[in-house]
């Protein structure tokens, strides 16, 4: 069986940029079906966590903006 490094070597790199672009569309879609089908990654963000993201931010702006 061929390593990946090998795989990308001897084909991936000699496709056009677009086919190399699909092809990685492909894999990155077949991982995440199997990893949806394997785990329960929830992407629903509570009240709460949209509070904490929205202070953190706001106070890293303040801090961004008083360092200028």
């Amino acid at each position: 069986m061929a390593t990946a490094q090998q795989v990308y070597s001897n084909e991936v790199s000699l496709l056009l940029p677009s086919e190399q672009l699909r092809l990685a569309t492909l894999i990155l879609a077949g991982l995440t079906d199997s990893a949806a089908s394997a785990l329960d990654f929830s992407d629903h963000w509570s009240e709460e966590d949209v509070r904490d993201l929205t202070a953190f931010s706001l106070e890293h702006a303040s801090r961004s903006v008083g360092e200028e």
